[in-house]
């Protein structure tokens, strides 16, 4: 089986080499490509650097790893979007995104570049996982193995699991006491805030979230030392707010 692995932390993240190495351990045909910069932060964009309607790719060796790499000048998900329309080579047969620095829980998952990945190999039939590392704002050693042992855990699991699921992963940064499903939080761990508004321009901090921790959510399990697994459901239609509807036209 073929996997793409890419992440919005960019090709140079330590965190991408792990999951390529538990890919590759775990028997697949693994193909690497990410962004060249930093894109955190970017959805599910299909943005590309650049206006001249190419997506621009180089060749990238990852040290430790003999697998084909590139550098692709544009967001994760419009690199997911390009692999699983054939343009590395081949539509994969899963799409792994990660590992990112710094957890990707609650609904703000919405934001999340790495999800975003995961979430765009999904709408294009391709089983997927996000794989994140909760890595807090205080920059402790982000312990990369830790999540690659889970990883190595689930791999088997999803590519066996039906109608092509799409996975959020999240590792405690620390010993990890076991394995559990989670719901989302209403909020992730991080959140953004305005601090100042003024002469055309908006301030923005990110702060720990202060809500208490609601038992069962990705967000308390992580806190807990599990690491947590929550499969998310991508874009369709909610029937629940329809209603009829005015005559129109009379």
């Amino acid at each position: 089986m073929r996997a793409l692995i890419t992440n919005d932390d960019g090709i140079d993240s330590p965190g991408l080499a792990v999951l390529a190495a538990a890919a590759l351990e775990s028997g697949l045909d693994v193909l690497v490509a990410a962004p060249v910069t930093q894109a955190s932060g970017t959805s599910a964009s299909v943005a590309a650097i650049g206006d001249d309607g190419r997506v621009v790719s180089e060749r990238r060796s990852l040290p430790g790893l003999d697998v084909e790499a590139y550098a692709v000048a544009a967001h994760p998900s419009l690199i997911s979007l390009i692999a699983c329309r054939g343009g590395f080579g081949g539509k994969p047969d899963v799409v792994l995104s990660g590992i990112n620095l710094g957890a990707n829980v609650g609904r703000a998952v919405l934001h999340s570049g790495t999800v975003g990945a995961a979430l765009t190999g999904h709408l294009n039939d391709v089983t997927s996982m996000a794989v994140s590392l909760d890595v807090g704002l205080d920059g402790p050693e982000p312990l990369w193995d830790k999540a690659g042992e889970v990883v190595r855990v689930v791999l088997p699991m999803l590519l066996e699991m039906p109608d092509t699921p799409v996975l959020s992963l999240n590792v405690p940064n620390a010993d990890v006491r076991g394995l559990r499903w989670a719901e989302l939080a209403r909020f992730g761990t991080v959140q953004s805030r305005v601090d100042d508004r003024g002469d055309g321009q908006v301030e923005l901090v990110h702060v720990y979230a202060e809500q208490s921790l609601v038992p069962g959510t990705d967000t308390a399990l992580l806190a807990e030392g599990f690491a947590t697994l929550t499969a998310l459901r991508s874009v369709g239609r909610d029937v629940s707010s329809e209603r009829a509807l005015p005559a129109w036209p009379a």
